[in-house]
């Protein structure tokens, strides 16, 4: 029987409480799995993830996903070739530490995998530049480009004080995770186990929560 572990990522939060993307992605996998799978197939487990695709690595709902693939033989099954990463490099990588299928690209190889993943790297590089050089001609022709909007500085400080306040609530529980938690993935899972703040929290997250209380550690 061919097994699946399927991964789903979205990029805010704002998209997983919603739906949107996320929907679009639990659709096409269904797709796949009803048309192109072999037959029969059982679907393992799903992880799902709030997290950037620069980062994927880091995220240990993907970290998850990857040691279920490991223990289990099964094959991690994406929407898109996107929802790992968006750089060719770590997509690369992943596609070497396990069999990876893509939804879209039902009868894709590892081979047109990587291809596909150089290309839309690619694009996305030329897009990005031709984004710039339009604002660079805009800017020429004297079109004012962005601009503060009233009350934006006071916003941000609000934010920011709102969010060091948070940060010192949980102090306590942080000094106590530190003395059995020495990298901030593990203290980021301790967080999650915890409900702290009511959140599942990611590594990035929990280095973030660490700099504003003015503590650092090793790894």
């Amino acid at each position: 029987m061919k097994k699946y572990i399927v991964f789903y990522r979205v990029s805010t939060k704002k998209q997983g409480n919603s739906g949107l993307g996320l929907e679009a992605q639990q659709r096409d996998i269904s797709i796949y799995l009803n048309t192109y799978s072999e037959q029969p197939y059982e679907v393992v487990s799903t992880h799902t993830s709030i997290h950037s695709g620069s980062d994927i690595e880091e995220c240990p709902h993907f970290q998850d996903a990857i040691t279920a693939c490991k223990s289990t033989g099964a094959t991690l099954l994406v929407a898109k070739v996107d929802r790992l990463s968006r750089k060719v490099s770590v997509f690369s990588r992943i596609i070497e530490e396990v069999d990876v299928k893509v939804a879209m690209m039902p009868n894709a190889d590892k081979f047109q995998l990587h291809i596909y993943a150089a290309l839309a790297e690619q694009e996305r590089d030329f897009i990005s530049k031709r984004t710039k050089a339009a604002l660079q001609e805009a800017k020429a022709r004297g079109v004012k480009l962005g601009g503060v909007r009233v009350g934006h500085d006071k916003a941000i400080a609000a934010k920011k004080n709102a969010a060091n306040a948070r940060a010192e609530k949980l102090r306590p529980l942080v000094n106590e995770l530190l003395k059995t938690n020495q990298s901030y993935s593990s203290i980021a899972k301790r967080l999650t186990n915890l409900k702290a703040d009511g959140k599942n929290w990611q590594t990035t997250q929990a280095k973030r929560l660490l700099e504003r209380l003015n503590i650092s550690i090793t790894s």
